[in-house]
């Protein structure tokens, strides 16, 4: 909001404020007269944005703030919506009748009806502005009726079909997969009216499916020509005046610990036990900043992407290749640049003493979780004592981690195996061993310590951050929990972490144990980057960031350069820096939130493709599964293997089933067989579909 608006609010909301018209305000508010049109502009603005009002007697009165809010609308296929009122989790209900020509995603103006009940589950509104318009363009499947053709949106929640005249075909075939332009928005019962700008193949065709992702989220997929040659100008170099304001560490036995398949490696670690019983723990992470200066082209990139974003067979990367697996990936053999955060810990898991330096490494081996895993495994073999040291240091913190209430959620990860041809042959669960527990609890105690150690120095940062969840979720998530014999104990006034931790705990080894999980991670607030430290709840954390992984999320380069400039200046570091840095700080952690947002949407319908994709010649097949949902319209079951599925009403047996809100259970109206969430359930597949991202169940009886 500008500072005109600002004075103009402020005015109208004073007590003593008499409705006036525009030229009345302007005089006693002492507008200039070669700026009355500017003044009048601003009205007009705030007047369309339902922030005043303007009467028939052309005199300007505040709206009431609680009835007109601005959000983002979130459609449901069956034509009904919601309004994420913004700054805020509140959701406004939104009738068919009452969209206006909103679409999926669009920023609104709601104006909520003044009639609901405190008891209602939602207000009531209706949509009076469209203040943005989320997409331009679209991806879909063409349907050519031969005079005419339509696009079918990918996103099933879009609202309209896209007419397409025959001039605008662009040479699209039947069924093929296009990006279409809304040249004309739907009105009044009207479809939407647009050209095809790009044929994408068929949805069969190799990679179509993912390209279709990229073109639907509007991604950065190439980098541009300047970004690039920047990048390949980049030289690793170690002059001595550099060497001379680094600590050498390339003597140590320093080693990076990923997955098999990793290229970007950006964290290091090593182990060392003191001679006072103590650990000293060393983590060392790419100086990504060292070679991505502020404001370069480089980093204006970086901030549009924001993070790196993983899709099966491809990475949309937040830097070009020459950084991301070449100069700052930290491969074995190699000097590299980096930031090392070292730490004293002692045997209660507690950092008595850290230090960040900036330094260089060289890193001793390359190692893979499954390879540390074996080697712990087998009680031998190649750096055998280090890696035992690693483990030692690693049981200790998460000892520590789950005494403070930390929340060890147990939602497997999904791994799917693709061909050569990118389709989809197997879908599992993906298995963890203590070696990513290893490399876990390190990064979390270096972020930790980063984290606060800054925020004791008062220097603009950027925090991860984790909200306290809301107790209304909380009673909601026991009436689930009610069904397995579970509760949270938590009030409004006293909401700790430790009292879902004890449930986790209860649950352990349980067959309900993951569903529990995922209750409860439904019920969490979603964690964001802040300019302010507001703690971390999750991980029952005081002080949390992101300084691990600068290679592949802006944040985490930030918190670096912060870094880097405290060190360069002996940690005197004037007030207008500060100011700068503080300002560039409440930027990016914004937009590095939004990045994320659609970071994830992109990565989970990646999925959701790939593994409707794998059940296409399964139908007929039958399954195990546990209950992971029950909605009003039907039972969500969850394959051993993680893909999970629709069972609807009419699907679920011969009887009609009652669905029991309060407890979140399904009854049926003559057995009285009870369906609770947690629950195995024997189903059959009838439905499985790359298109429309669904896969559907039956029960089997």
């Amino acid at each position: 909001m500008s500072k005109e608006e600002q004075v103009i609010l402020d005015f109208l909301g004073d007590k003593s404020y008499v409705p006036m018209k525009a030229k009345e305000m302007a005089f006693v508010l002492g507008v200039d007269k070669d700026r009355y049109s500017e003044f009048r502009e601003v009205l007009e603005n705030l007047v369309s944005e339902y922030k005043i009002q303007c009467t028939k007697k052309g005199k300007y009165m505040l709206l009431d703030g609680e009835l007109y809010k601005k959000g983002d609308l979130r459609l449901n296929q069956k034509g009904f919506g919601f309004v994420k009122i913004e700054g805020s989790d509140e959701e406004i209900f939104i009738g068919d009748r009452n969209i206006n020509g909103a679409l999926n995603g669009d920023k609104v103006i709601v104006e909520i009806f003044d009639d609901y009940t405190d008891d209602a589950t939602h207000k009531e509104g209706k949509i009076v502005k469209i203040v943005k318009r989320q997409k331009n363009s679209i991806v879909g499947t063409f349907k050519n009726n031969k005079t005419f053709g339509f696009v079918v949106p990918d996103d099933r929640n879009f609202g309209t079909d896209i007419f397409i005249s025959k001039k605008d075909f662009a040479g699209a075939k039947n069924n093929q997969k296009v990006v279409v332009k809304i040249i004309k928005y739907a009105e009044k019962g009207k479809k939407a009216e647009g050209k095809i700008t790009e044929v994408l193949g068929n949805i069969n065709e190799a990679g179509v499916d993912m390209l279709s992702i990229i073109k639907e989220y509007d991604l950065p997929y190439e980098f541009p020509e300047p970004v690039l040659k920047e990048a390949k100008s980049l030289k690793i170099e170690v002059s001595k005046e550099e060497l001379n304001t680094r600590l050498d560490l390339r003597k140590e036995e320093i080693f990076t610990i990923d997955g098999e398949d990793a290229k970007d490696l950006d964290d290091a670690v090593c182990v060392k036990k003191l001679e006072n019983g103590n650990y000293m723990l060393g983590v060392h992470i790419a100086d990504v900043s060292h070679y991505v200066k502020d404001n370069s082209n480089l980093d204006k990139e970086a901030i549009i992407r924001g993070t790196s974003i993983y899709m099966m067979d491809r990475v949309i990367p937040m830097l070009p290749k020459e950084l991301s697996n070449g100069i700052c990936s930290l491969n074995a053999g190699e000097d590299r640049f980096t930031l090392s955060v070292i730490m004293e810990i002692n045997d209660k898991g507690q950092v008595v003493s850290s230090d960040v330096r900036k330094s260089i490494i060289n890193v001793t081996k390359r190692m893979s979780y499954n390879g540390v895993f074996k080697i712990l495994s087998d009680g031998k073999g190649e750096y055998f004592e280090h890696f035992k040291l690693m483990e030692e240091l690693a049981l200790i913190l998460k000892s520590k981690r789950i005494k403070d209430g930390s929340l060890d959620l147990d939602v497997p990860e999904s791994k799917i195996t693709l061909d050569e041809n990118g389709v989809a042959i197997n879908v599992e669960k993906y298995e963890l061993t203590f070696a990513n527990e290893i490399i876990e609890q390190f990064m979390l105690i270096a972020n930790e310590t980063i984290a606060e150690k800054f925020y004791w120095l008062e220097a603009p940062f950027i925090y991860r951050v984790h909200p306290v969840p809301d107790i209304d979720k909380i009673n909601e998530l026991n009436k689930f929990l009610w069904n397995l014999g579970y509760r949270i104990k938590a009030n409004k006034d006293n909401i700790h972490p430790k009292a879902f931790a004890e449930v986790l705990e209860q649950v352990k080894g349980k067959p309900e144990e993951m569903v529990v999980s995922k209750l409860i991670l439904r019920t969490l607030k979603i964690a964001q980057y802040e300019s302010e430290n507001n703690g971390h709840f999750g991980i029952a954390s005081k002080y949390y960031c992101h300084f691990t992984s600068p290679i592949r999320r802006y944040p985490d380069l930030f918190i670096h350069r912060v870094i880097s400039e405290y060190i360069a200046k002996g940690y005197n570091v004037s007030e207008k820096e500060k100011e700068l840095l503080k300002v560039q700080s409440e930027k990016y952690a914004k937009t590095s939130s939004e990045r994320e947002k659609i970071a994830q949407k992109v990565e989970r319908d990646a999925e959701d493709i790939k593994k409707a994709e794998y059940m296409q010649d399964k139908i007929g097949e039958e399954y195990e599964g546990i209950i992971s949902n029950i909605t009003a319209f039907g039972v969500f079951v969850e394959l051993e293997n993680t893909v999970e599925g629709l069972v609807r009403f009419e699907n679920l047996g011969d009887e009609y089933f009652e669905y029991d809100e309060e407890h979140k259970r399904l009854i049926g109206e003559v057995t009285k067989e009870i369906f609770n969430i947690g629950e195995k359930m024997r189903i059959k597949v009838i439905e499985a579909s790359k298109e429309t991202r669904r896969i559907s169940f039956a029960r089997c009886k």
